[in-house]
């Protein structure tokens, strides 16, 4: 991994150039997580959820918001894929701190890693009552240098 050294202006031009970079899907329909005890993995959700992650007593996973379950809280997610040797360092931190700092919201991120599209790749979730200014600020920061 590729540690930069870099004022924080120089930071944000760098990775505002991977942000423009980078492939942006917004997905349709909202997401929330999900809990099932730690000794039943939720296998049937395998073909629509996005992410497992379990602690010692649940499995919790992020799927399509189901309109027959309360779910606690409701995201739109989008997603970053990167394309190969860029420096993404710092990207997760430095968006998500200019979008706390912006708007005001806190926002939630799953990686991942796919060694045919680039590496690494982000799902990122934002609070449903606030997603459309996060994807505009997002879509913003992509826009000209």
């Amino acid at each position: 991994m590729h540690v930069s050294q870099e004022t924080p202006e120089q930071t944000t031009a760098r990775l505002r150039q991977v942000m423009a970079q980078a492939r942006l899907e917004i997905f349709d329909g909202a997401y929330a997580f999900y809990e099932t005890p730690v000794a039943q993995f939720p296998s049937h959700r395998v073909a629509d959820a996005l992410a497992f992650v379990r602690d010692e007593e649940v499995w919790s996973f992020l799927a399509p918001a189901d309109a027959t379950v309360a779910a606690v809280d409701k995201f739109v997610l989008f997603s970053f894929h990167f394309p190969p040797a860029l420096d993404n360092s710092g990207f997760v931190g430095w968006l998500a701190s200019h979008l706390k700092a912006t708007i005001g919201t806190g926002i939630l991120v799953v990686c991942g890693q796919n060694a045919g599209q680039g590496g690494i790749f982000d799902y990122w979730g934002a609070p449903e009552v606030v997603a459309q200014k996060v994807i505009a600020e997002v879509q913003r920061l992509r826009g000209p240098l």
